[in-house]
């Protein structure tokens, strides 16, 4: 590793690129690559684009837009005289643009580097209220035919010197601005609009170092194992990450990512650090967190790989120099007709550094910060265009270095998961000691400020939440599922799959549309079930006629608004990605006693049905949880059965199609 770095810093002002996996030595960390003297190039930038006008998605103004502008980028090629533009490129996303550079791409070669998160224009059917100036870079890929490789390793040098004392740092956010903006995302999940989400907060400065100085300092002192560096330097352009996380390996036809989310520093001594691990593992807020956020990762899987193939491989705690997380690794096998571009697109960014469900809560982070996140939550990594192969990070734990009339100056941002159980203080303190890493690297920060403990760097594997397993029946139904803009949708559609149905997805924010199918499944979502018009009137319709319907979540409140019931906030607040007792009676497709099952909800359903009835509560006996007319097969649950927290939720989807079946 040590090589490597060295290689790095005698490579001053050339484009260069070292991704360095610096520990701890695990499963996910395969080997650190360097490259420098690249001859070809592809730079995107930010095509002109209106500003959506002012809206707020955190109070349910969420505009869905599905025409967005192509993407832009150019083909460069380096001479005598610097790079020069051989060819323009344009795309419909992603995945597309990706793969218009394989006629440009020898067999063998890669393409490496960063994509911004700004990217997600082009993967969330959203436009943003405060998009990138036109032109401004959003990713930057070298062709590379060669690599220096080392295997991964942990750094065995001392600390480095400390960076000199930089002056004239400056926040996006004082700390009351920032607890006011949590308690704004706390007030949106109590009415139903979303689940979680990820804010930033930015940190900015000279430099008073080279940006690949100051990676040097970070990748002994701070070791990841997705550690990277970039260096564009005709563009002033320079990334420095030292992430943990993951986003994306593509590897023959398997796709897997690690998401990562739950955190605690380090303890001062062994007693305290199992002390810190163990508060961390048993922490509701923290595993409903966690739970949700597989099961989100599960659902992009899903859009790309074959039903019954998308599971959740290992879950450990990982510690890192400073702090250490709950992590886990989901699986999947491509389906026929995918790779890893679609893997990709499918994935970016993070759920991770978003939130759930995604569309909404990304359209509420631009609504929040303001601006452009550029890089940071972004990706770092590289692809075989023509294989589809690739490993992807997050970026976090980054400087953004860009080069001014004055020098070098950096950006510096760091945040965390916003979520009903979110104290202001300590989710503001969390942000704070993320950042404090990187700014003190970058002399920000007085090396003499409080240090977090650090400690040796090691994985911790954890039990998984288990599945019962069942039997797989084939149906052979026609299903329609109404997909309510949820991020756990693609979950419920692989189970019917695998239930050897047929499912036709319909937009639950599209047009009423008529039906003729074995059964409809109304799937969950943020907001209110009026917000969608063809969900309400499949409600409507399934209580007047003979059609099986389940409604999940959302589609469980249509049913009951339809029959008469109302919508209020919960009594007892909002429950996101926490496994719940609820109480059964005979007739649903709950055995009557007591079952666990995951719920993400802040609205519940109140009043007398008059078609339905109530056969599931929650353990206090008040809040329906369950509606039911088994004559008609009409079906209602406020939980989700697909999460990985309802151990018996797979069996209960396959009792549905059981009596879909038999109508």
């Amino acid at each position: 590793m040590t090589d490597l770095l060295d290689s790095l810093l005698a490579h001053q002002g050339e484009d260069r690129i070292l991704f360095l996996s610096g520990g701890p030595k695990s499963h996910l960390a395969r080997q650190s690559m360097f490259a420098v003297g690249m001859a070809t190039r592809v730079v995107i930038t930010q095509p002109k684009t209106t500003a959506q006008k002012k809206h707020s998605p955190l109070n349910g103004e969420v505009i869905i837009s599905r025409k967005i502008p192509p993407l832009k980028a150019t083909i460069q090629s380096m001479g005598e005289d610097g790079w020069a533009v051989t060819k323009i490129l344009q795309a419909k996303d992603i995945a597309e643009m990706l793969r218009s550079l394989q006629p440009s791409t020898p067999v063998g070669s890669r393409w490496a580097g960063a994509l911004a998160y700004d990217l997600v224009q082009w993967t969330q059917p959203i436009s943003l209220q405060f998009p990138p100036e036109e032109g401004e870079i959003l990713g930057v890929l070298w062709l590379v035919d060669e690599w220096e490789t080392t295997t991964p390793g942990i750094s065995d040098c001392e600390d480095m010197p400390p960076a000199m004392k930089v002056e004239g740092e400056i926040s996006s956010h004082s700390d009351q601005q920032h607890a006011e903006d949590i308690e704004r995302i706390r007030a949106s999940i109590t009415q139903g609009e979303l689940y979680q989400l990820n804010l930033g907060r930015t940190w900015n400065a000279p430099l008073g170092e080279e940006p690949s100085t100051i990676f040097h300092r970070l990748a002994h002192n701070n070791p990841a194992p997705f550690s990277g560096y970039i260096e564009a330097a005709d563009l002033g352009l320079a990334i420095a990450s030292c992430s943990p996380e993951i986003l994306l390996e593509v590897k023959g036809t398997e796709v897997m990512t690690a998401p990562i989310k739950g955190t605690r520093p380090r303890g001062s001594d062994p007693d305290q650090e199992s002390l810190l691990r163990r508060d961390l593992v048993h922490d509701q807020k923290e595993r409903a967190e966690h739970r949700m956020l597989v099961d989100l990762e599960r659902n992009d899987i899903a859009l790309v790989s074959k039903p019954g193939t998308v599971k959740q491989c290992r879950f450990d705690v990982e510690a890192y120099a400073n702090v250490q997380h709950l992590v886990s690794q989901v699986n999947g096998e491509l389906s026929e007709g995918k790779d890893g571009m679609d893997a990709f697109q499918a994935l970016f960014p993070g759920g991770s550094i978003t939130g759930c469900p995604k569309t909404v809560v990304c359209a509420a982070i631009d609504e929040l910060e303001q601006k452009p996140r550029s890089f940071w939550t972004g990706s770092m990594g590289w692809i075989d265009v023509h294989t589809g192969e690739s490993t992807w990070n997050i970026l976090i734990r980054t400087l953004e270095a860009r080069w001014t009339t004055n020098g070098w100056h950096g950006t510096i941002m760091a945040g965390g998961g916003i979520t009903i159980e979110s104290q202001p203080e300590a989710e503001v303190a969390e942000a704070i000691w993320k950042a404090a890493a990187l700014r003190r690297a970058c002399g920000w920060l007085s090396h003499d400020a409080k240090l977090l403990p650090k400690g040796e760097l090691g994985i911790y594997p954890l039990y998984l939440e288990q599945k019962t397993e069942e039997e797989l029946t084939n149906y052979g139904l026609k299903i329609a599922f109404i997909d309510n803009l949820d991020s756990f949708s693609q979950n419920i559609v692989h189970a019917i799959i695998s239930h050897g149905c047929e499912v036709e997805v319909l937009d639950g924010r599209g047009p009423i549309v008529e039906l003729n199918h074995d059964a409809v499944i109304i799937g969950p979502g943020p907001g209110r079930p009026e917000i969608s018009a063809i969900t309400m009137d499949i409600a409507k319709r399934s209580l007047e006629n003979d059609i099986p319907t389940l409604g999940i979540c959302l589609g469980h409140q249509a049913l009951g608004l339809a029959d008469g019931m109302s919508l209020i906030e919960s009594p007892y607040g909002p429950v996101h990605g926490v496994p719940s007792k609820i109480k059964s009676i005979d007739g649903g497709l709950l055995a009557e006693g007591e079952t666990v099952m995951t719920r993400y909800n802040s609205l519940v359903l109140s009043g007398n049905p008059n078609s339905l009835k109530i056969t599931s509560t929650d353990n206090t006996g008040l809040l329906p949880m369950a509606i039911t007319n088994q004559e008609k097969q009409i079906y209602g649950v406020q939980f989700h059965p697909e999460s990985i927290g309802s151990p018996e939720g797979m069996a209960l989807l396959g009792e549905f199609l059981q009596r879909a079946a038999h109508c």
